[in-house]
């Protein structure tokens, strides 16, 4: 399948799109507003001239975060652009840069080539980078066509999605071969970009920008102002950030286990995706006392659950607690950013879907600051051990600050790169 075939294919499947997008907005209804946008009609006025940054959704926005802000510092001149294709990343994007004038943000087009082309025409950026995977073979085309260099920034590609692109060779070689940049984070996945057909001279090796995740002291200040109105000091708190549909049942199973062995725990319970808030919400209250983080009322003596309904704060969520459970990883999603939790020394744990995160996964192992488990039964006791033997959990919480520290710089190798395409 070539080029035009694709983008034929993705015309012939509109209707396919609209259905998903009403669908999506029975749940969220943020899905059924700025539908303009993502077809390059009705976007806000932007300045041209600037860096054009694509992050897809939550985490990709979260961990392009330090890349903007660098690029801010250093390019004072160029207004940046700032593009997603989720409401809850484009909540994030907002929340993120309120006070920064030169952020500006719309949805990115969907990947047709005049709305591609429409995009680029107001826009007009000097570079384009796209974070981690999202390859868009119209967008990458429009940019190669204008002559815009284009960086895929803190890549990724696994065995099983080299394989897929693999099958489609007409589509995906001369693709990567438009790219200007390939910022991959380990050498594996540098050769398959090469073997799918990435110029070698364009791929460079600069490891996780989310290795480069820094804590602003106040957040652990506030995180320590908030447990003490809580009379939580002593109280053993852990949090299941990010989970997913089939994970809130083996998590909730999981609470009930370990109440019997303390009976103060509280379990601060974070769903991944908005919409799945109120559901989860009534999961958690039909079996224990549930308090929702947005209601804006403190956790009392007798809340078991505390639900994390609320957006942008998770990192501070994490800092609250004092075991991390990251999910996406006891169903096969292919699991969650690792390293926020790491970041902030608590102990990590998760279920063993980790393939999004292979190499972070296996360094945060073998230095044993990760525990993986595989059921209620297995996350019960992993968090019941490391209440019961605090220097554990102390030892594997230094192990992870460790691997961050130890694997840090690879923003500023990318920042360089980025600098010589401009």
């Amino acid at each position: 399948m070539n080029r035009t075939l694709y983008s034929l294919l993705f015309h012939l499947g509109l209707p396919l799109v609209a259905l998903r997008l009403f669908l999506r907005s029975r749940k969220a209804s943020a899905y059924g507003q700025r539908i303009g946008e993502r077809f390059a009609f009705g976007l806000p006025a932007l300045k041209p001239g600037g860096i054009w940054v694509h992050a897809v959704s939550v985490g990709e926005s979260i961990a392009a975060a330090p890349m903007i802000r660098a690029l801010l510092e250093r390019y004072p001149q160029l207004p940046i652009t700032v593009t997603c294709m989720t409401p809850t990343g484009s909540e994030r994007i907002k929340a993120m840069f309120a006070n920064e004038p030169r952020i500006q943000h719309c949805y990115l087009p969907y990947d047709l080539p005049w709305a591609a082309a429409r995009f680029l025409d107001k826009a007009q950026p000097r570079l384009a980078v796209i974070m981690e995977t999202e390859l868009w073979p119209n967008h990458i085309h429009q940019c190669a066509k204008r002559g815009i260099p284009l960086a895929l920034a803190n890549a990724r590609l696994s065995e099983r999605s080299a394989r897929g692109y693999a099958r489609f060779a007409r589509l995906t070689r001369p693709m990567l071969a438009e790219l200007s940049l390939i910022a991959v984070q380990t050498e594996a996945e540098a050769e398959r970009f090469r073997q799918l057909g990435a110029r070698p001279e364009c791929v460079s090796v600069t490891g996780s920008i989310k290795f480069d995740l820094t804590i602003d002291a106040q957040l652990l200040v506030r995180a320590a102002e908030l447990r003490g109105q809580w009379a939580a000091q002593q109280r053993p708190v852990w949090i299941a950030a990010s989970t997913h549909e089939g994970e809130d049942d083996v998590i909730l199973a999981a609470h009930r286990q370990l109440l019997e062995h303390h009976s103060d725990a509280l379990l601060m319970l974070v769903p991944r995706h908005p919409e799945r808030f109120n559901a989860v919400h009534e999961l958690s209250r039909q079996q224990f006392t549930t308090l929702r983080r947005s209601s804006g009322e403190p956790v009392q003596a007798d809340t078991q659950v505390l639900l994390g309904d609320t957006m942008g704060e998770l990192l501070f969520l994490y800092a609250l607690a004092d075991i991390a459970f990251v999910g996406g990883s006891l169903v096969a999603n292919g699991g969650h950013n690792l390293l926020e939790p790491a970041a902030l020394e608590k102990p990590v744990l998760s279920g063993p879907h980790l393939f999004n995160f292979l190499e972070i996964a296996a360094l945060l192992r073998e230095a044993g600051a990760l525990q993986e488990v595989d059921d209620a039964a297995g996350l019960a006791a992993a968090v019941r051990r490391l209440i019961e033997l605090p220097r554990d959990a102390q030892r594997m919480g230094a192990a992870g600050l460790a691997v961050m520290k130890a694997n840090q710089g690879a923003l500023q190798r990318l920042l360089e790169g980025l600098g010589q395409l401009l």
